[in-house]
C-alpha cells in the first residue's frame, strides 16, 4: 500500500512551489513525484490519500545547528521565554520559585538583554523575588548568566575574584560583582549546581525532539554533544533513545572540543564516535567554539569595539582557541575524518576558521568532510569567496539578520562602521557560490524555520517590522528554503537520502497549511506545519 500526498503545491529545489503536484510514498521512501491528476489516475485499491488542502508539501526541514537537550532542559526548568519585559521575567521567576519550594537551586534560561538598563540585570533584582536560595539563569544566547547574591556567595565570587580565562564578571564602580557572569565566568557558580540526572537529560532530549517535530524539523546537527562548563554530557541520552527506538529524527552529533585541552583529546573523540556508531548514530562532527558574541564584546573582530561614547577601545574580542592551535586541531581532526563545525561570529573568527580549514586541506588534501562555519554575523568581503574554494558551507541562523532592539541598541553602536555594514552578509555568500545550510541555534532563538526564512527574505523583524537590516543581503525564498532542506542535508552527509523530494529519497516531509510561495514575504511565518513525516511515518500532526 502507498500513500498519496496531493491537493496543494510541492517544493522543488531550484524552482520553489509547484501547484498541483504531489507525491506517492511507499514504505519509507518516495516512489514518485508527479502531477496530482497522474497520481490519482495511477491510484490502486488500498492506497491512502492525504489531502493537504491547499498546503505545501516540503522536504522535512533540517536544523544545522540545534541544541535539543539544552533547550529541553530550559523548557523543563524556569522558562523565561514567554516574558516580554523585566517585570514579566521577574514575575515568572517568583512564581516558579513559589511553585517549587523543594528545589535547592532555581535554574532556567531565556532572559533578554534589551529588558534591562545597559543590557545588565542585577543580583539585587533577583534577591527581591528569591532571597533564600541560589538562582542562576542563562540569558537567551546562553553566553551569560544572571545570579543572585546567594549564588554568588556559593561560587565565592567577590570583588577579589579575578576574571577567569575566557570570561568576565560584571562589576560596579567599586569592583563588586553585580550579578551577570559572561562566558567562562558562569562556571564559577555553575560548577556548584546539583548534578543533572540521566532521567532529566533523557526527558530534555525527548522535549527537544517534540519541539523540532512540531516545526517540521525531521533532522538536525546537535551542536554541543559533551560536557562544556555547566552543560551536561548528552551522548548517553542519544544512545538510550536510539536503543529504545524513541529517537525519530535523523541526527548528526557534533562532539564538543574542550578548549582548555589540546590535541590529546582527539583520541577521546575517536572513541566516542565509535561508541555512537555501534548504536547506529553518526558522531563524526566536532564543534569548535572560536569566539563569543558581539553583545558581550567577546566576538572576535578585526577592528576594536567602541565604548558607549563611540571611542575606540583596546578590545577586539576573544579567540577562545588560538589561531595556531585551531590550525593544528582542524588539520588533525580532518585527517581523522571528522567534520569541523565552527562557532564563528566575528569577522576575525571567520578568517581564523577559514585559515584553519585551508591549512588542513594543504596538509591532507580534500577529503570531503564538509566543514562548516555557523553564525557568520560579520564576514570580510575577501573571505566570502574562500568558502566555496575550500569546500566549506555557511551555516546561517537567518532569524538573527534583523534590525531588532538588541541589534540596534546593544550591537551596532559598539562596532566600527566597516563592521556595521557586514551584518549577516547572506547575499554576498550566495553570490560567491557558497553552499548555504541553515539552522536556529535553539534555544537561543525560535526553532521555527518559517520565521527564519521570513527574516532571510525580508531582513525585518517578524512580529513588528522595522526598517530592514542591509536589505541587499536578502535571500530569495527558494534559496532560503533550500538552505533549510538540501543545504543542511549536505552538511549532515545525508543529501543522497533526504533534503529534496525526488524518487528514491526517504519520505521525510513537512506539510504546511498553505503555500508561502504564493503569498507576500511578510506572511511566510504566518503558516504552520500541520504534519511531519519521517521515513513515511507521521510523527507529528497538528
Amino acid at each position: 500500500m502507498s500513500t498519496l500526498y496531493l491537493g496543494g503545491a510541492l517544493f522543488r529545489t531550484g524552482v520553489g512551489g509547484l501547484p498541483g503536484w504531489g507525491l506517492r510514498v511507499s514504505g519509507a521512501r518516495i516512489e514518485a513525484v508527479l502531477p496530482d491528476d497522474v497520481l490519482l489516475a495511477d491510484r490502486v485499491s488500498g492506497d491512502e490519500v492525504v489531502d493537504v488542502r491547499g498546503g505545501l508539501i516540503s522536504p522535512g526541514f533540517i536544523d544545522a545547528h540545534y541544541h535539543p537537550t539544552i533547550g529541553g532542559l530550559d523548557l523543563n526548568a524556569c522558562d523565561l521565554t514567554p516574558a516580554t519585559s523585566a517585570e514579566e521575567c521577574l514575575a515568572i521567576i517568583a512564581a516558579y520559585a513559589a511553585a517549587h519550594p523543594e528545589r535547592e537551586w532555581i535554574v532556567g534560561a531565556g532572559w533578554q538583554v534589551p529588558w534591562f538598563p545597559g543590557g545588565l540585570p542585577t543580583a539585587a533584582m533577583l534577591d527581591a523575588v528569591v532571597p533564600d536560595r541560589p538562582v542562576l539563569l542563562a540569558n537567551a544566547d546562553h553566553h551569560g548568566h544572571w545570579a543572585n547574591s546567594a549564588a554568588l556567595r556559593v561560587g565565592g565570587v567577590s570583588a577579589t575574584t579575578p576574571d577567569p580565562t575566557g570570561g568576565r564578571i560584571e562589576r560596579d564602580a567599586a569592583g563588586e560583582p553585580t550579578g551577570v557572569l559572561h562566558e567562562a565566568a558562569s562556571d564559577l557558580v555553575g560548577e556548584h549546581l546539583p548534578p543533572i540526572t540521566e532521567d532529566a537529560i533523557d526527558e530534555a532530549l525527548a522535549s527537544g525532539q517534540r519541539h523540532a517535530l512540531s516545526y517540521g524539523i525531521t533532522g538536525w546537527q546537535d551542536a554541543l554533544v559533551g560536557r562544556s562548563g555547566i552543560t551536561a554530557d548528552n551522548l548517553g541520552a542519544y544512545l538510550r533513545a536510539r536503543a529504545a527506538g524513541t529517537l525519530k529524527a535523523r541526527v548528526r552529533l557534533a562532539l564538543w572540543w574542550q578548549r582548555d585541552r589540546g590535541l590529546e583529546q582527539i583520541e577521546d573523540h575517536v572513541t566516542r564516535r565509535a561508541l555512537a556508531a555501534e548504536a547506529g548514530l553518526d558522531a563524526s562532527s566536532i564543534k569548535l567554539m572560536v569566539d563569543g558574541v558581539a553583545e558581550n564584546f567577546t566576538a572576535a573582530i578585526s577592528r576594536p569595539y567602541l565604548d558607549p561614547c563611540g571611542h575606540v577601545t583596546n578590545n577586539r574580542g576573544h579567540s577562545f582557541i588560538s589561531a595556531e592551535m585551531l590550525k593544528e586541531a582542524v588539520a588533525a581532526l580532518d585527517a581523522e575524518g571528522f567534520q569541523c563545525h565552527f562557532h564563528a561570529l566575528g569577522d576575525r573568527a571567520v578568517t581564523e576558521a577559514l585559515d584553519a580549514v585551508e591549512y588542513a586541506l594543504e596538509r591532507n588534501g580534500l577529503w570531503g568532510n564538509r566543514h562548516h562555519l555557523a553564525h557568520l554575523q560579520m564576514v570580510q568581503i575577501r573571505d566570502t569567496s574562500r568558502f566555496a574554494r575550500l569546500g566549506a558551507a555557511a551555516n546561517l541562523q537567518p532569524l538573527w539578520a534583523q534590525a531588532e532592539e538588541q541589534m540596534i541598541e546593544h550591537t551596532l553602536p559598539y562596532l566600527d562602521a566597516a563592521l556595521r555594514d557586514r551584518q549577516y552578509p547572506f547575499g554576498d555568500l550566495l553570490a560567491a557560490g557558497v553552499t548555504l545550510a541553515a539552522g536556529s541555534d535553539w534555544p537561543v532563538s525560535s526553532a521555527d524555520p518559517l520565521a527564519g526564512m521570513q527574516v532571510a527574505v525580508t531582513r525585518q523583524y517578524v512580529s513588528d517590522p522595522l526598517d530592514p537590516l542591509l536589505p541587499e543581503q536578502a535571500l530569495p525564498l527558494e534559496r532560503a528554503w533550500t538552505a533549510y532542506t538540501a543545504g543542511s542535508a549536505w552538511v549532515n552527509h545525508l543529501d543522497h537520502e533526504t533534503g529534496a523530494l525526488v524518487p528514491g529519497h526517504l519520505a521525510d516531509l513537512a506539510i504546511l497549511d498553505g503555500d508561502p510561495f504564493a503569498g507576500p514575504p511578510h506572511e511566510i511565518s504566518s503558516h504552520r506545519v500541520v504534519r511531519t513525516v519521517v521515513g513515511g511515518e507521521t510523527v507529528h500532526e497538528a
